[in-house]
């Protein structure tokens, strides 16, 4: 009773990482104790999450005739993408583990566009926080896209991540001008402009 195979079974086919935590907390337990397995089963899941976290999805939006809002271009082969613009989606929290990544798929991005990028834009809705490491990068990134020619916008961003970057000093260097409040409204305000 103590081992519940049907729910081994369904995690080697849903989830393997979560698997092998679950082995290891296993094996824990029988050869060195309940706590220590339990200690192992802990930790093996924050690497997992950090490892998660510092690789998270992201994706370049475009336009889906028929569907309303912005889509993943690589979900939505025949998505169109708007002029001039990069729109650009990270899924995750900027932090030290994944500002390198962030700065190094933004420039993939703009390499990436059909036309020549003048505006890019981060649906940041899902960004909850951005710490110092990650602060120091989207000013470092700011400043190589304005040597190009090119503005750093963000959209959807929560107030309380705007907080953070109005506490660095980094919302007023970026210009209050390059914060809208949806996507779609940096779209419709930039295409303006173009």
């Amino acid at each position: 009773g103590q081992i519940e195979v049907a729910g081994v079974v369904r995690l080697y086919h849903l989830r393997r990482s979560e698997l092998t935590v679950s082995l290891a907390c296993f094996l824990g337990v029988i050869c060195l104790g309940v706590v220590q397995g339990i200690f192992i089963a802990v930790g093996l899941a924050l690497l997992a999450f950090i490892w998660r976290a510092a690789r998270p999805y992201d994706a370049i939006l475009g336009r889906v005739d028929g569907l309303k809002g912005y889509h993943d271009i690589s979900r939505h082969p025949e998505a169109k993408r708007i002029p001039g613009l990069v729109l650009f989606r990270w899924d995750a929290p900027l932090f030290f583990a994944n500002a390198s990544v962030f700065q190094e798929h933004v420039l993939q991005a703009i390499a990436l566009a059909p036309t020549p990028t003048k505006w890019v834009v981060v649906a940041a809705e899902p960004v909850t926080d951005i710490d110092i490491t990650a602060e120091d990068m989207l000013a470092e990134l700011d400043e190589t896209l304005h040597q190009s020619d090119m503005d750093l916008c963000f959209a959807e961003m929560k107030g309380p991540v705007k907080d953070i970057l109005k506490r660095y000093g980094l919302f007023d260097s970026l210009g209050t001008e390059n914060f809208f409040p949806t996507t779609g409204h940096a779209v419709d305000e930039l295409s303006i402009t173009s």
